[in-house]
């Protein structure tokens, strides 16, 4: 794999193993510059592994890793903001202090620093918790100041896992909104999470890793495309089960009277829905593009081994999932 200049991270046949078991195995993707990248996968499947990676706090066991073309190392940590899953803020100290010692050991004098983090509170609507300890705040106030204090020094490239954690309604606007800011002012950002309606939303391009391996990595319209055109969209006013037990679905999911199936191979949408049309109401009928939700459930699934159980791997404590 070539190291291009418009790469922001490469991760080229990346493997991790701890006391016998495989983190991640032969993991291979590319982070274009400029964009937002989905890193999903199910709970142990290698996110966070790779992510310390990414970060030097962990060191692959073979593949190499390449930050704007070169190693990983702390040299490099004035151009990345990194927003952890467990935060790593300091409860007992003020809001204001714990903004200006992360500004400052990204590189900021400290009065740049106290700046730029007044501009940040003034715009999250949290001026008033200055001067507050941070224990003190909401959780979902806590998860602004953590990200706040990942972006203060407008890094080069930000890696957030879990942002919208805690987060309501309006402050998850407020984030998406902020990190399409920052894409649009030159940033690259690799956005880890389950929330499969924010990848959509967000991101440009994405990795699945499941059980340490990428099943699907490249644009999102891409993947999309490939797992294409068999994927229906229903919304009823009647009994749904006529759909959800056809023979000619081979997996059907959604909430209370909408329905995203997928028909078995050979099996026309029109055939299919002349034959339920006399069995429940249908609102609305729609061939589309699969949702990324029903993608990743489908490759997961189509990937599991049910002998396996779930494999969690202690490194320092934590959970390396």
């Amino acid at each position: 794999m070539v190291v291009l200049p418009e790469l922001a991270v490469l991760f080229d046949n990346v493997t991790k193993r701890f006391a016998g078991q495989t983190a991640v195995q032969d993991l291979s993707f590319c982070v274009p510059r400029g964009a937002v990248y989905g890193l999903l996968g199910p709970n142990g499947a290698g996110k966070t592994t790779s992510i310390r990676i990414l970060m030097a706090i962990l060191h692959p066991d073979a593949g190499r890793v390449r930050v704007f073309g070169t190693e990983p190392t702390d040299s490099l940590k004035e151009r990345i903001g990194y927003l952890p899953e467990e935060r790593g803020l300091y409860g007992g100290m003020k809001v204001i202090d714990n903004l200006a010692f992360f500004g400052a050991i990204r590189g900021l004098s400290p009065g740049a620093a106290r700046h730029l983090a007044d501009g940040w509170l003034e715009r999250f609507s949290m001026a008033a918790d200055r001067n507050r300890r941070l224990q003190e705040l909401s959780k979902g106030n806590q998860q602004k100041i953590q990200f706040i204090a990942t972006a203060i020094h407008r890094p080069d490239l930000l890696v957030l896992d879990e942002p919208f954690a805690g987060l309501d309604p309006v402050n998850q606007d407020l984030m998406r909104r902020t990190i399409l800011e920052l894409v649009h002012d030159g940033a690259t950002v690799i956005l880890s999470t389950h929330r499969m309606d924010e990848v959509e939303r967000l991101c440009s391009h994405l990795t699945l890793i499941h059980r340490g391996r990428a099943l699907v990595d490249g644009e999102l319209k891409d993947v999309k495309r490939q797992h294409g055109s068999d994927t229906i969209r229903l919304e009823l006013e009647g009994d749904a089960s006529p759909v959800d037990t056809h023979p000619a679905v081979a997996h059907a999911g959604g909430v209370g009277n909408t329905r995203e199936i997928r028909l078995r191979a050979g099996h026309d949408p029109s055939e299919f829905l002349a034959s339920i049309a006399g069995r429940t109401r249908i609102r609305r009928f729609e061939v589309r593009a699969p949702s990324l939700h029903s993608i990743f459930v489908h490759l997961v699934e189509g990937h599991s081994d049910p002998t396996a159980g779930t494999a969690e791997i202690a490194v320092a404590g934590e959970v390396a999932s």
